[in-house]
C-alpha cells in the first residue's frame, strides 16, 4: 500500500496564503495596466477630436467660399487646402482616423441689442505664465473686455504667420482676447480673415494658450477688446 504524505494544518494555511497573494498581485497588475490604457485612450481621443474640429471648420470655410465666391476666394481656398493637408498629416502622426471631420461650436447669433447684453466680464491676468500676443494694443484695452460667443470652444486653423485669428462674426481688425480657463493663459489677437467659428486661432496664437498635446480648448473665455 502506498503512503500519502499528509500536509499539516500550518503548511496548508501557508500555501493558501501564498496563492491568494499571487492572485491579488496579478489583479493589481491588470488593474494598473487597464488604468494606464484608459488615460492614454482619453488623451488620444482629445487630440483626435481637436484635429477633427479644425478639419471640419476649414472644410466649412472652403464650402462657404465656393458657395459665395468673390475676387479673393480662389486664393483663400488654396490656402485652406494646404491647411487641410497639414491637419491630415497631424491626424496620421497622432494615430487618429485620417480625414475625420467634425464641425466646431455652431455659429452664435448676432450680438443682442445693447440693453439686453449681459454686463461685461473681464478676466484677471494670469499669474506667472499668461501669454499676450504682439497684436495686443496695450494693457488698458485688454483690461476691459466684453464676453462674446459664450460656450464656444476654440481650436486652431493650422495657418502659419504672426499670431492672429479668424471669425465668422467679427470683421477684420477686431481685437479678441482668448483665455484658456484650464491653464489661465490668454492671448489678444486681431481678426484677419473669415472662418467657420467665433474665434479660430492660427498656429502661433494657439501655441500661446494651448495645453501640451491638445488641439482644442474646451473651456474658453472669448472677449472683444479695444
Amino acid at each position: 500500500m502506498s503512503r500519502r504524505r499528509k500536509l499539516g494544518t500550518k503548511k496548508k494555511i501557508a500555501l493558501l496564503a501564498g496563492a491568494a497573494t499571487l492572485a491579488g498581485g496579478g489583479a493589481f497588475a491588470l488593474a494598473a495596466t487597464s488604468n494606464a490604457a484608459s488615460v492614454q485612450n482619453a488623451s488620444t481621443s482629445t487630440v483626435c477630436q481637436g484635429l477633427a474640429t479644425a478639419l471640419g471648420n476649414n472644410e466649412k470655410f472652403i464650402a462657404d467660399q465656393r458657395a459665395a465666391p468673390d475676387a479673393l476666394s480662389e486664393a483663400r481656398i488654396a490656402n485652406r487646402e494646404a491647411v487641410l493637408a497639414e491637419i491630415r498629416r497631424k491626424q496620421e502622426a497622432s494615430g487618429c482616423e485620417v480625414g475625420e471631420s467634425a464641425q466646431g461650436s455652431p455659429a452664435a447669433p448676432a450680438d443682442p441689442p445693447a440693453q439686453s447684453r449681459p454686463p461685461a466680464q473681464s478676466q484677471p491676468p494670469a499669474q506667472g505664465g499668461g501669454a499676450t500676443s504682439g497684436a495686443a494694443d496695450g494693457g488698458d484695452a485688454a483690461a476691459a473686455g466684453e464676453q462674446v460667443c459664450k460656450g464656444s470652444t476654440v481650436t486652431l486653423s493650422g495657418e502659419d504667420g504672426a499670431p492672429a485669428a479668424s471669425s465668422n462674426q467679427f470683421p477684420a481688425g477686431t481685437k479678441l482676447r482668448v483665455t484658456n480657463l484650464d491653464n489661465d493663459k490668454s492671448t489678444t489677437v486681431e481678426v484677419t480673415s473669415v472662418s467657420g467659428s467665433c474665434a479660430l486661432l492660427n498656429n502661433a496664437a494657439f501655441e500661446q494658450v494651448r495645453e501640451p498635446g491638445k488641439f482644442l480648448i474646451r473651456r474658453a473665455l472669448i472677449e472683444k477688446v479695444g
